[in-house]
């Protein structure tokens, strides 16, 4: 499953850590939210460095959508119903800021961008109520959003808000821009180094463990998708969401505005520009990480959903994506603890990170050059209005406690099979005591132990990407184990590996 946005653009490779450097600060991740982080505080005259697990864009920021949005689904009543309207203004400032600085730096260094309209629209008559609620909500909050009876489209719609003069990108496009800008201040992008930890050093600085050795900093910022220590107890205040994508040619009318249904299942549409014609690309179908078994019928339903409103479509690629949904609805913006000013965290952009992440960055680096925007607060990692929250954090985490326990039973039932699984094929197993992960992908049955490193889910078999992910807190791992993302900082370790014969005709 390769992105869209993956497939042309060409990245060149980074060198790994030199370790034993001092920086002001590091940066701990290489998307969106950290190469602006980095580019704001290297403007400022900061000393400062990204560490990279593997390549740019290979997390969250290159699988998105990429539409840059003040509206955002029913985003606004769900804030709304937990935060006073107050909050929800200052939620929508920072995603305008964020908005106008991204767009203002697409114009100033010639990264192509286009203007369309979003609108958030029913799929069906039971829709109808939610939709008519975010046009209220926003109305009230002060953004020109309008209500449409009915809207044009190939697809079942029953009327949608609509914001005019949003916008859309490559992000791939944008990473690379920011990369070069910021490499040309002398600001070094280490990758294929994944951060194992950080601790303390002499003289009050921060050392960043990496694979390949460490480095040193006043100050880390995260910008990770989740946070990679456990520390503030991030994880718990997450939800880790994947959901699906297709891009398809095809010669039917393609709608040129940003779509995104008000409710379930999820279908979200744009257009990508190409000269051989436009792309539509088609998202929806998410579930939280791990807990979905037939991960295959997402991909499948998506693809024959697109096929039935737009009968001449070809498909070119499909992939899928992950990013984090705050159970207090506004994303964590700061200390990774109260009053701990050297570990800064940035995540929740519930799936609008193309935004949000820009604001994170500006409060993050305002923070640390004492010029905080006036909307920073709405979105610090610790707020008192967190606390109307709690039902649903502990809801979520009751959840987690179910998999973690379900995992753990079904094991126990489960005893070893020695004939490998069929080809793209995973099962979790017991042999003797030991869980293990058993699957066969490109001829080679890979056994792995079936624990996750972080906090000891069993990982559960993705068929649609051919991984390993822990439905406790979203933790993915390769086929051979290797891990892929999440709040994990090890790999599942290897227990044995053999190469299947080829199957005689």
């Amino acid at each position: 499953m390769t992105s869209l946005w993956l497939i042309d653009t060409p990245t060149p490779a980074r060198l790994p850590v030199t370790p034993g450097l001092r920086f002001d600060v590091v940066v701990v991740g290489a998307g969106l939210t950290g190469l602006t982080t980095a580019l704001l505080l290297a403007q400022s005259g900061v000393r400062v460095a990204v560490v990279e697990a593997r390549r740019i864009g290979d997390g969250t920021t290159g699988a998105t959508t990429a539409k840059v949005s003040l509206l955002q689904g029913v985003r606004a009543q769900r804030i709304r119903e937990r935060h006073s309207g107050a909050a929800l203004r200052q939620y929508l400032d920072a995603n305008a800021a964020a908005q106008q600085w991204l767009l203002t730096y697409c114009e100033a260094n010639d990264i192509p961008f286009q203007l369309a309209d979003a609108l958030t629209y029913a799929q069906a008559e039971s829709e109808v109520g939610a939709v008519r609620a975010e046009h209220e909500v926003l109305r009230a909050a002060g953004l020109p959003v309008e209500y449409l009876e009915r809207i044009d489209t190939p697809f079942p719609s029953f009327g949608a808000v609509r914001l005019a003069g949003q916008a859309q990108l490559n992000p791939m496009g944008l990473l690379s821009m920011l990369a070069a800008d910021i490499e040309a201040r002398g600001v070094p992008i280490y990758e294929s180094s994944r951060v194992l930890g950080v601790g303390f050093g002499r003289g009050g600085d921060h050392v960043v463990d990496t694979e390949h050795g460490p480095l040193h900093a006043e100050t880390v910022v995260l910008a990770t998708g989740t946070p990679i220590l456990d520390r503030g107890g991030f994880f718990a205040r997450l939800i880790p969401q994947r959901s699906y994508l297709a891009a398809f040619r095809t010669t039917d009318p393609l709608p040129h505005g940003m779509y995104l249904s008000a409710g379930e299942p999820t279908r979200s549409l744009r257009y990508v520009p190409d000269p051989d014609g436009d792309i539509l690309l088609v998202g929806g179908n998410g579930h939280v990480v791990g807990r979905e078994t037939h991960t295959e019928e997402c991909v499948n339903d998506l693809i024959e959903w697109t096929r039935h409103w737009f009968p001449s479509i070809e498909p070119i690629t499909n992939w899928s994506a992950q990013d984090y949904e705050p159970t207090g609805e506004l994303p964590y913006v700061g200390p990774i603890l109260p009053g701990v000013n050297g570990i800064l965290v940035g995540t929740g952009y519930a799936k609008w990170g193309m935004t949000n992440a820009i604001a994170a960055a500006l409060a993050l680096s305002g923070r640390l050059t004492g010029k905080p925007p006036e909307w920073s607060p709405v979105l610090a990692s610790w707020r008192r209005s967190d606390l109307a929250s709690l039902p649903h954090t502990a809801a979520t985490n009751a959840a987690v406690a179910q998999s973690l326990s379900t995992g753990w039973i079904r094991l126990a039932r489960t005893a070893a099979d020695d004939v490998p699984p069929p080809e793209g094929c995973g099962r979790v197993e017991r042999r003797l005591l030991r869980p293990t992960a058993t699957c066969t992908v490109g001829g080679v049955t890979t056994q792995l132990s079936a624990v996750c490193p972080h906090l000891y889910g069993i990982v559960r078999w993705n068929a649609a990407e051919r991984s390993w992910d822990c439905p406790l807190h979203g933790s993915r791992f390769a086929a051979d184990g290797t891990l892929l993302e999440g709040p994990a900082t090890e790999s599942l370790p290897l227990l044995h590996k053999q190469i299947q014969a080829p199957q005689q005709p």
